[in-house]
């Protein structure tokens, strides 16, 4: 923050995520995001804190668990979290599920070997009844497609459905973007 190295302050800043009010966690989570890399070595004591908060009753918990993670998030972090992370894209909350899809993109650059697994629950996704996770769902595909657009040919029908039903216009836009990316392999 402002250029000053605070990495004597880890263990307090990890304390401080650990709290159980709300309003310290949320700072702890924004210090962690700040102060943190995904090459720092305290970041290995935090992962049965984060998953503790990913598993929370609590979707703001979870939320700003999330949040933070994005920052930090080192392979490490994304081989063990990257279950608890999938979970959250099943949650009966839409503001979880559509941080979780989004996490899932960051899950999949430090960790790639997730994308298998969890390349069925981001295609479900697709489909949400929510248009933020609807919307959110299309962005990470996008962003994957945008290295091996290949890859997501059989998401066509899926993609078609979307263009003739939604009334997102930027995730129309992204969508046409893909299309043309595709087509253009053949």
């Amino acid at each position: 923050m402002l250029g000053y190295d605070i990495s004597w302050a880890g263990f307090n800043i990890i304390e401080v995520m650990s709290s159980s009010k709300f309003t310290c966690k949320r700072i702890g989570y924004l210090a962690a995001s700040q102060c943190f890399h995904p090459d720092s070595e305290l970041l290995m004591l935090t992962t049965n804190m984060i998953r503790k908060d990913l598993n929370s009753q609590n979707q703001y918990d979870a939320g700003v668990a999330l949040s933070g993670l994005s920052c930090f998030i080192s392979p490490d972090l994304s081989r063990d979290l990257a279950n608890d992370i999938m979970t959250l894209m099943s949650s009966t909350k839409p503001y979880l599920r559509m941080k979780a899809v989004l996490m899932m993109y960051k899950v999949f650059l430090r960790y790639p070997e997730a994308l298998k697994p969890a390349f069925p629950k981001l295609k479900e996704k697709l489909e949400d009844p929510d248009p933020g996770v609807q919307s959110a769902a299309v962005n990470v595909v996008c962003e994957l497609a945008r290295k091996n657009p290949k890859n997501y040919l059989p998401l066509a029908p899926v993609f078609f459905k979307l263009m003739t039903t939604s009334t997102n216009n930027w995730m129309l836009i992204k969508i046409i973007k893909l299309v043309s990316d595709v087509v253009c392999l053949y």
